[in-house]
This record gives C-alpha cells, structure tokens and sequence, in this order.
C-alpha cells in the first residue's frame, strides 16, 4: 500500500512498519561497508582489469545497484540482452530508482540533472559511476552534455538518457525529445530503447513515481516500506543512427517504449 493510497481514504499497510524494521539495517549495513566498497573499486586501475569480458569497476556498481533493488524488495527481471560497447540507452522515466534498475543490468554514464549530484547515497555512486549533469535551463550546460555524451560514444562507452527530460506520473510515456539523439547520430552509434516496468503487467508504475510535490528523500523513504515486487527491464530491438533522422530515431524508440509497455 502506498502513501498514494493511504491518503485516498483506504486502509493502511499494517506491515509497512515491519518492512522499515528489517530493511533499515540492511540500507545500514549496505552504505557501512558496501558503498566504500564500491566507491573504492571505481579507478583508473579497476577500468583496466576485466572479470569475465566485463570491467571490474562496471561489474562493482552492478553489484552495488542489485543489492540496492533488493534491499528495496524488487525482484528484477531482465528481458532482452543490452548492446555491447558504444550505444545510446533510452528509457521512460518515473523515479530515482530508474538508474538503479538499470545500472544493476548494465553499466552506462547517464545524463541526470545536476540536483541529483547533491542526493545522498544515491548521487554518490552517480558522481563516480560518470554521470553527466545538466543544468536545466542552460544553453552552455546542454551544449556540453552534448559535446560530452560524443565523446563517450566514439570512446566506445555507453550512455543512458530519459528522453522525456523528466520524471512522469507513471501512468503514460511522455514525448522524446529528439535533440537528445543527436549525439548517437554523430558518434554514428545505435540508440536502444529500454522498457522500465514495475509491478505485475507494470501496475505499480504510478507507485513508484514521484508524488505530488514529493521529493527525493519522501520518495525514497516512501519506497524502503513498500511491499515486495517486480521490477522488470526489457531492453528492446536497437534502431539504428541515421544522419537526417534523429526524429525518427525518438518517435521509433518511444512507440517499442510504449509497445512493451502495454505487452
């Protein structure tokens, strides 16, 4: 039950309490040890070494985002395979926890607000997993993300982006902006859309949302009692770059979003 629900006049989740009980000192224990951890395998040397044809660094905040996912009681489930190498990641966009699905799949510098660099926990990680910050409302800091996300690509990276430009209510797919696409058509890699779902059939989409005027910590705290559920990550059929078709590449990638949204 969530806070949504309790303050549409029906009962309260009893157990909310106890999941907070058990949770907490697992959240605890998880930034204790696990966070240093993490932060400390994110180096010049960890990029290097490789653990089964995958970086020892990128393998680290996989582990650090799967037991978050846990922690929070998602069981995720991955459909589809993520493109290796240099490829342009979108996704639909409801919650912080996003980035943590995703990064507990397959490791990518996302383009993030520059708010989320001061989030607890949370912004941590981003900072040193190569997060790229834009300043919304600045034409230089979008010039730079920009020029940032080519470079990333033609260095055989990958990179994230929510093609809204924001989070939603959950309960549709809002427009992709296509300028956000045109680094994948520079770099000359493909963009891969990627369906966020939570809940059976996604029915708990409008849950894990942002509530009205909720923030970052209300969410999160919001999130840490809600009862366990499915968290699933499809990562879709890849479109291709084309040099005067970066609208296509968002109308094509948002109708696979919306697709295996409804599936």
């Amino acid at each position: 039950m969530s806070a949504h629900t309790e303050s549409a006049g029906l009962p309260r989740d009893w157990r909310r309490p106890l999941r907070y009980l058990w949770r907490s000192p697992l959240l605890a224990l998880h930034i204790v040890l696990g966070l240093p951890l993490t932060l400390l395998m994110i180096n010049p040397l960890s990029a290097r070494l490789e653990m089964r044809g995958e970086r020892l660094d990128h393998r680290m905040i996989r582990w650090w985002s799967g037991t978050m996912m846990a922690i929070f009681g998602m069981r995720v489930r991955r459909y589809g395979t993520p493109l290796p190498g240099a490829a342009l990641f979108v996704a639909n966009h409801v919650s912080w926890i996003d980035i943590v699905l995703v990064h507990s799949q397959r490791m990518m510098g996302f383009v993030a607000k520059a708010e989320i660099s001061r989030w607890p926990l949370v912004g941590w990680v981003a900072s040193r997993g190569g997060t790229i910050y834009h300043h919304r409302g600045s034409n230089d800091s979008l010039h730079g993300v920009m020029h940032q996300m080519v470079q990333r690509l033609e260095q055989g990276l990958a990179v994230g982006v929510f093609p809204e430009g924001r989070t939603t209510r959950g309960d549709a797919i809002g427009t992709f902006h296509a300028r956000i696409f045109q680094p994948a058509v520079l770099a000359g890699v493909p963009a891969q859309p990627v369906a966020l779902k939570y809940g059976l059939r996604g029915d708990a989409q409008t849950t894990v949302a942002f509530g009205e005027r909720e923030n970052f910590l209300q969410n999160f705290l919001r999130l840490l009692g809600e009862p366990g559920r499915v968290a699933e990550v499809h990562f879709l059929e890849p479109v291709a770059s084309s040099e005067d078709g970066r609208r296509r590449m968002a109308e094509t990638c948002r109708d696979r979003i919306v697709a295996a949204m409804a599936g």
